[in-house]
């Protein structure tokens, strides 16, 4: 039986700390102003240290706001983009940025961590255990809710960070409509749009919420998706299920609308390609990283900068496909301004006795040091050939009685295979720039209370997509 054509489960809603200090509300089309960081005429920032609130650490910022990164320079600023996208900007991979290819960066923005989530991490964090075992594996114990490791040291610093990177902060629940546009090597594009239910019931730090939701004890977060368009895929919807028993498998169920049922799919499969997208299924999670960070290990490269679209203006600028950089599909600077970021490079591996038959040799993440937010990554085949890239962008919205925080969860994440020429463009809106919604406001998405565990966040959910 052939499977429709369909993006299954591409939801880079990457969530991680945010804003607690500015209670400015998110405008119309869903955006919101966040604190520029202080002395940006000159070659300093001041950020806010996630470690101490009401503290702030001055950093050297390498590039000045004004600056303009075009293919005639970009080499002076190679240091500040991944590998991947230094192939697009020499001409060394299938896609090639344009003459009139610009990148402008603007200000540095300062994000303090949501309120929640900063105590939980200030009350749990001391008890939090590293466990070794015997099989080269590692684990936690003791993590209740909140940052598990604020200030990361050795031994395991790179794995500490990718644990981070996990749990960091995300509103406990996301809905809205995703639209995905899949594009061949001839410039053919197959647009698909979805409902999307992110939910996390343990392990939550949001206002009003319990660490562990009553409703579905032993889950630890939830993401559905239910096809809305093109009408031949309709009604196929996707339910991937985290548990808090860190050593049970994820589980990903799929609702076929033929058979009126739903299917349990192989917990074997990770490197299988994601339904018609150019993700498999380690790709297809928040973070362009959905493996189980029992099993892999991370390393520091280094620590630097690295340049990221954290603002936009409009959501409907998002939604315009005319906004990118055609057949690149790479966001114009109609979009929004990029800026400086302070990162840690991290090399992510499965360990040696996970990775025989593994798709992926390696990720190089790029990840940001205030918010732990992902933007560049970079997968390596099995022989260290770069196989795709990732641009995994997030932008602060207002959260229900929390104020502006980022990342939200409002994402645009374009992944480029530049060895098959492929590429998908995945964004969280649709043409008309339609906002997520967060938290007790997704009781009303047009009309749709998606704030129901029973029906988007456990398998016997997906019975009820065609009734």
């Amino acid at each position: 039986m052939k499977i429709p054509n369909v993006c299954l489960a591409i939801l880079m809603g990457v969530l991680l700390p945010g804003l607690a200090s500015a209670q400015t509300s998110a405008a119309a089309g869903g955006q919101a102003s966040v604190p520029v960081a202080e002395n940006q005429s000159g070659t300093q920032v001041v950020l806010h240290n996630f470690m101490a609130p009401g503290q702030t650490e001055e950093m050297p910022v390498p590039v000045p706001p004004g600056t303009v990164i075009t293919p005639q320079n970009w080499q002076q600023y190679k240091d500040y983009i991944s590998d991947g996208m230094q192939g697009f900007m020499n001409g060394s991979l299938f896609w090639k940025v344009p003459a009139d290819f610009r990148i402008e960066i603007g200000p540095t923005h300062d994000y303090q961590a949501a309120p929640e989530y900063y105590r939980d991490t200030q009350k749990y964090s001391s008890q939090v255990k590293v466990i070794s075992r015997p099989d080269g594996t590692r684990t936690l114990a003791g993590y209740v809710a909140g940052l598990p490791f604020p200030n990361p040291q050795e031994p395991y610093k790179g794995w500490k960070l990718l644990v981070d990177m996990w749990y960091s902060y995300i509103p406990h629940l996301q809905c809205g409509y995703d639209t995905f546009y899949l594009v061949d090597r001839f410039g053919n594009l197959a647009p698909e749009t979805a409902l999307q239910v992110y939910r996390k019931l343990g392990h939550a730090s949001d206002y009003d919420t319990p660490i562990i939701d009553p409703k579905a004890p032993g889950l630890y977060y939830t993401e559905y998706l239910e096809i809305l368009a093109p009408e031949e895929s309709r009604y196929l919807g996707n339910l991937t299920i985290y548990y808090m028993d860190q050593d049970k498998p994820i589980d990903t169920f799929l609702f076929i609308p033929s058979l009126r049922r739903s299917l349990r799919l192989s917990v074997a499969a990770r490197c299988s390609p994601v339904v018609g997208t150019d993700f498999t299924e380690d790709d297809a999670s928040d973070f362009n990283f959905n493996g189980d960070w029992q099993i892999f290990d991370s390393k520091v490269i280094r620590e630097g900068w690295g340049v990221n679209l954290d603002q936009v203006d409009d959501l409907k600028a998002v939604g315009n496909l005319n906004n990118y950089y055609r057949p690149f599909f790479f966001p114009k600077p109609v979009i929004g301004k990029w800026e400086m970021r302070p990162v840690w490079l991290l090399d992510v591996r499965r360990i040696p006795s996970q990775s025989s038959g593994y798709c992926y040799g390696k990720k190089v993440i790029w990840l940001d040091k205030q918010i732990y937010n992902p933007f560049w990554l970079d997968g390596y085949d099995s022989n260290l050939k770069l196989w795709k890239v990732f641009l995994t962008l997030v932008f602060p919205r207002a959260i229900p009685h929390s104020g502006v925080i980022q990342p939200s969860g409002q994402w645009l994440n374009p992944v480029w295979d530049v060895q098959s020429a492929h590429l998908t463009l995945g964004m969280a809106t649709d043409p008309n720039g339609t906002p997520f919604k967060f938290n007790e406001d997704c009781r009303n998405f047009e009309g749709q209370n998606l704030d129901d565990v029973g029906r988007y966040s456990l398998s016997s959910g997906l019975m009820e997509i065609m009734r």
